[in-house]
């Protein structure tokens, strides 16, 4: 059975930035800076589109953890998807949304499905250790990216 994490987020900021922001690997990567993370990207191009592939490697929960995610959906600035191809989840399906409050205000929410490995041990170590711990993760990202559209840092590192 998935967990489901779900983190909402209002920004001052336009969906298109917000959008372009979510999609930019440096962003994703200074982020998560505490973990070390580093991202590689199918294309060479630092921000995703459908179908390219970014490889991220970080340290979480005392190891190092490498995962491949694919954008599956892209529908600029309301809404994209990626799923992981190759790591630690069995299954990992990540739907951003962004829905325009004003002009100059977005409601971002961040959808996170995960299934993991090893049947029934696996569901409760998800349940009880995986989703708080992914959930604070989202609220980081989401807390950097929200500092930087309001600061009018579009490039922030």
């Amino acid at each position: 059975m998935p967990v489901v994490i779900e983190v909402v987020t209002v920004i001052d900021a336009p969906s298109a930035v917000v959008f372009d922001l979510e999609l930019d690997v440096d962003v994703h990567a200074a982020s998560l800076a505490s973990s070390g993370e580093t991202a590689t990207t199918s294309t060479g191009r630092r921000r995703l589109g459908l179908d390219d592939e970014v490889t991220f490697q970080a340290r979480h929960l005392g190891r190092s953890w490498r995962m491949t995610s694919r954008i599956t959906a892209h529908d600029r600035p309301h809404r994209f998807v990626d799923e992981q191809t190759r790591g630690p989840f069995r299954t990992l399906h990540h739907e951003h949304l962004f829905e325009a409050l004003t002009a100059q205000r977005t409601r971002m929410t961040d959808r996170m499905s995960i299934t993991a490995p090893a049947g029934p041990l696996g569901a409760a170590v998800a349940h009880l250790l995986l989703a708080p711990y992914l959930r604070r993760l989202l609220r980081e990202r989401a807390a950097h990216v929200k500092r930087a559209t309001e600061a009018g840092d579009e490039h922030p590192s």
